[in-house]
């Protein structure tokens, strides 16, 4: 499967530069490869790098379908022959001790790419197709944890880019995008499904 290239510029390249710097300083580790993706497309001015990507390959987000600086639904489609390696039996393991039968988490793990891995469960948990209100995404996370903090919660999945919301805070939205290989299996080792949309119940 051959990457298409997404080309990435800006209009004044200082502005850029302290935009990225501020972001980094703001994360408490080395990002990820995706969110290393999403700073750089805010840094020049985008909304993510799924609204980057769809406005270089000349496709409409599907979040400007709806009201200006809504969620974008685009897939993210990287090549994941590069990007999306076996998954870690090790890993997997290890990750799979920080919940409990219920798929609920018990702590925080230590280590970033656990934490990550444990996000991507939480965020195949929430209903697709939805928006939510902050004390809604709140009640969701404190059901779905027993350490007591679903703000820290709240903003991981949005700076991991799995989760949108409105720059007041008024808003959430679960992003659609292709987990991770190790991802997808924590979700199946857990047996979990997401939870029904409105529409559903």
């Amino acid at each position: 499967m051959s990457r298409t290239p997404i080309p990435l510029a800006t209009r004044d390249m200082s502005t850029f530069a302290k935009s990225l710097r501020r972001q980094l300083a703001d994360h408490e580790a080395p990002p990820s490869h995706l969110e290393l993706l999403n700073m750089l497309a805010r840094s020049a001015g985008h909304r993510n790098f799924q609204q980057l990507r769809a406005n270089m390959l000349g496709q409409e987000a599907p979040g400007d379908q709806t009201a200006p600086g809504g969620p974008s639904a685009d897939h993210l489609q990287i090549d994941r022959a590069a990007d999306n390696p076996p998954a870690d039996e090790r890993r997997l393991k290890r990750v799979l001790r920080q919940f409990d039968q219920n798929a609920v988490l018990l702590r925080w793990p230590k280590r970033k790419s656990d934490r990550e891995l444990c996000l991507w469960l939480i965020w195949s948990l929430l209903p697709a197709d939805e928006t939510f209100t902050e004390v809604e995404v709140n009640a969701f996370l404190v059901a779905r944890h027993s350490f007591g903090d679903p703000v820290l919660l709240r903003r991981a999945l949005v700076d991991l880019g799995l989760v949108w919301r409105t720059r007041s805070g008024s808003e959430y939205r679960r992003v659609e995008l292709e987990p991770p290989a190790e991802a997808l299996a924590l979700i199946r080792r857990l047996g979990v499904r997401p939870e029904p949309g409105r529409s559903a119940r």
